[in-house]
């Protein structure tokens, strides 16, 4: 297709919308009819009239995604763009998988739309998505009507036709592997298994042999065959959770996989064909690994072919109602009391920093619909959930006015005096910090009763990573136990 003047058709049933994308389009020398109905844009399509399609979804006589399937079969050059304000992960993911050329979120930048008409009245034609005859689950597995989230949609519905491999960073408690698990529902291998391994979880010297399988006698212990996470996965999605704890040997394992599309057992010698969509995520910042010699820098880009960068909640702090809803929802239909909560209370909780993210947010909605008889949640109640105790000034026994990081100084004073004729060779840094995570874990613990849970939102820890420290420090965890 040229630059040349084109015609236009235009569906929606907001006759405002319809008039701003009329004279918008009409100044750049198309020819645009516009209608707020189904049954008129069908009858132009099938006239053969139009050179490209803009549509709402819903309309009062039906359902613009409904006609894309139509469109494609009856006009299968006829390029179509799609606009909604339901603004949902399915709905991306349906106009996608239906053909559409692309799908626009309302209220959507005029601009942007306009450059959207230009790409598809001049690019060749090269896309074509695979039509799906059902509509799949309609339980939402992302949720967030945010510009982020919209942009995030965006990208999963068009990475859904692919096997690309795929990055996924954010903060702990984002919902990395909700987007790792919709890639795959919703995606071409949804047929095959999906397989979610969590690198901070195993031991270093056992990732290999999770992740690869073993032979018998391969190592003390192995007295049978096993398979690992690849075969597991074999003709679906293999989910590499924190990725950056992945210890250097592994990494280089992976980094084979990637590069020759097949790997050996731990002991065995035999190759074996790898047909596995990787995924991959952490929290962690990769660079700075690598920069550090942690990391592989191959091995990044090798993961990092699509980048997903997920929000903190405090970042899209608008899609809190609809998460808070979604969540005591879920309850009521788990048997919890239905509850609501009131204005006052919403907005306490949108002001709310979150650090530990959606993970949190669902914790605290759980909590309030088991542990509160009121039926609507009130300002009294959140502020007292969400009430922190300051970490105290003046510590007990501290000299008087003396604040936490003066006497993490003053005891440091004390450690570089008393070894001023002969410093330990190496390791300072790693030793005090362990001292300080030590009694740091310890008290949270104490604090939250033994529940780890609730220990690892206090901390603003990953709740695997929590594990991982308690059984590296030797830390003891006795449920109900009281400080």
């Amino acid at each position: 297709m040229s630059e040349a003047a084109r015609t236009i058709l235009i569906a929606d049933d907001d006759r405002a919308i319809r008039t701003v994308l009329t004279q918008a389009l009409a100044r750049l020398g198309h020819d645009v009819r516009a209608t707020g109905n189904t049954a008129t844009l069908w009858r132009w399509i099938e006239d053969g009239d139009g050179d490209l399609v803009i549509t709402d979804v819903l309309m009062p006589d039906g359902n613009g995604l409904d006609l894309l399937p139509r469109i494609r079969k009856q006009r299968p050059e006829l390029r179509v763009v799609v606009m909604s304000a339901q603004n949902t992960l399915l709905t991306a993911v349906k106009a996608t998988e239906r053909g559409a050329f692309e799908y626009l979120p309302k209220p959507f930048d005029l601009n942007e739309l306009v450059q959207v008409v230009r790409r598809a009245l001049s690019e060749p034609s090269s896309r074509a998505a695979a039509e799906r005859t059902d509509d799949g689950d309609e339980r939402l597995p992302l949720i967030g009507r945010s510009p982020a989230m919209q942009e995030i949609y965006r990208v999963l519905a068009r990475l859904m036709g692919t096997d690309l491999t795929v990055t996924i960073t954010g903060e702990s408690g984002t919902g990395k592997e909700l987007v790792a698990r919709a890639l795959h529902d919703y995606g071409k291998r949804r047929g095959g298994p999906f397989v979610a391994v969590n690198m901070a979880a195993i031991p270093r010297e056992l990732i290999e042999s999770e992740l690869f399988g073993h032979e018998r006698g391969a190592f003390t212990g192995a007295v049978q065959r096993t398979t690992g996470r690849f075969e597991q996965a074999q003709g679906g999605t293999l989910f590499l959770d924190e990725i950056g704890d992945m210890p250097p040997d592994a990494q280089t394992r992976l980094l084979r996989v990637l590069q020759q599309g097949e790997y050996t057992t731990v002991g065995g010698r035999t190759a074996i064909r790898s047909d596995v969509r990787i995924i991959a995520a952490t929290h962690r910042d990769l660079r700075q690994l690598i920069r550090q010699g942690l990391f592989r820098e191959d091995l990044y880009y090798r993961l990092n072919v699509v980048p997903i960068r997920l929000p903190p909640l405090r970042e899209r702090s608008e899609d809190i109602p609809e998460l808070v809803s979604h969540y005591l929802s879920q309850a009521s239909a788990e048997g919890l009391p239905t509850k609501t909560v009131d204005e006052a209370a919403m907005e306490r909780l949108k002001r709310y920093r979150w650090p530990g993210n959606v993970r949190e947010l669902e914790n605290l909605v759980r909590r309030l619909a088991a542990l509160y008889t009121e039926p609507v949640i009130g300002l009294d109640i959140i502020d007292m959930e969400l009430a922190e105790p300051a970490m105290s000034a003046e510590p007990r026994g501290a000299p008087d006015g003396e604040s936490l990081t003066q006497a993490v100084e003053r005891h440091l004073r004390d450690f570089f005096d008393a070894h001023k004729d002969g410093l330990p060779a190496s390791g300072l840094y790693d030793r005090v910090l362990r001292e300080v995570e030590r009694p740091l874990i310890s008290l949270s613990l104490l604090a939250t009763r033994g529940n780890q849970i609730r220990a690892a939102e206090l901390l603003g820890l990953n709740r695997n990573t929590l594990r991982k420290k308690i059984r590296e420090l030797d830390i003891q965890v006795i449920r109900g136990m009281k400080a």
